[in-house]
């Protein structure tokens, strides 16, 4: 009988493209009289040799023309969708009758009246089951409109807490980083005094690459960590990275030893005078050298 649906199609179907293309596969797979065929949406794109997308719309004009029809309690191989060409088994319906009434035949006459009744007993021997749980309460599935818009899937579950629950909430990253002042490093939040804090690796190789150690030397970078940290004694705790930080900060503006006092008045003590503001000792040295004789003075 697929022959007899395929040619209803060529002969009176009005579908185009790939409509057109798509019922004819469906055709082709007509078991019988009642033109109930079987296919899903990735064999009819391999026939077709259009995508799915294409496939999927092709079907719903289809639907909408009225040129096919899908029933949903029913199911096919491999759980393949099972659609009825209802135009399509009238015609062959009627072909039958009237092959039947030129016969004379008029006493099976009864069983081509028409594809009201399906005969589910002539369809198993083809695969074609009854659904186990029907899918819809309506028998035959035609959309008055495409199926169209959002998808309905359920969006899945935001995941909550810590992405790295195997890294330990204290201690450090890297095993290779120096134990030096760990304690006080755990999440940013532990604080101590300028006298316990330690000068690390990472903070010896900056003044080392910075200059200060030649320019300082040894000795004269160990006076001036003394001299910050007996500045720093009555401050309050902080972090060893802001520590770190403000000990560069002082190194960067220590003096080194070979360099003169630059508050130093000519001609008199090279002390800066006592109890003099940094404003004060530095206008008492300009004024001192515009005093000074140049040997010019007539």
């Amino acid at each position: 009988m697929s022959s007899e649906a395929r040619e209803w199609v060529w002969e009176h179907s009005s579908s185009r493209g790939a409509a057109r293309l798509v019922l004819l596969s469906i055709a082709d797979r007509v078991a019988d009289e009642q033109c109930i065929s079987w296919a899903s949406l990735s064999s009819l794109a391999k026939r077709t040799r259009a995508s799915v997308s294409t496939v999927r719309e092709a079907v719903e004009r289809l639907l909408l023309a009225g040129e096919l029809e899908q029933l949903d309690d029913l199911v096919g191989p491999q759980r393949s969708t099972v659609y009825r060409l209802p135009l399509a088994a009238v015609a062959v319906a009627q072909a039958l009758r009237e092959q039947r009434e030129e016969a004379g035949d008029t006493a099976v006459s009864d069983a081509a009246d028409g594809p009201a009744k399906l005969r589910l007993s002539a369809l198993q021997r083809y695969g074609i089951r009854p659904r186990e749980v029907p899918e819809s309460p309506a028998r035959v599935r035609k959309p008055a409109v495409p199926e169209t818009g959002r998808s309905r899937r359920k969006p899945a579950q935001r995941r909550t807490g810590h992405r790295h629950s195997d890294v330990p909430a204290t201690g450090t990253q890297n095993r290779s980083e120096p134990d030096l002042n760990r304690r006080y490093s755990s999440g940013g939040a532990a604080v101590l005094p300028a006298t316990e804090w330690r000068v690390d690796p990472a903070t010896h190789t900056w003044a080392r690459q910075q200059g200060h150690l030649d320019r300082l030397g040894e000795q004269g970078l160990q006076a001036a960590d003394a001299k910050w940290r007996a500045h720093r004694a009555g401050h309050a705790p902080r972090p060893a990275e802001a520590w770190a930080a403000d000990w560069r900060s002082w190194i960067t503006r220590e003096h080194s030893p070979s360099r003169p006092n630059l508050y130093a008045v000519p001609g008199q003590n090279t002390a800066a005078p006592g109890g003099m503001t940094r404003a004060e000792r530095h206008t008492a040295a300009l004024l001192a050298a515009l005093d000074e004789p140049t040997g010019t003075e007539g």
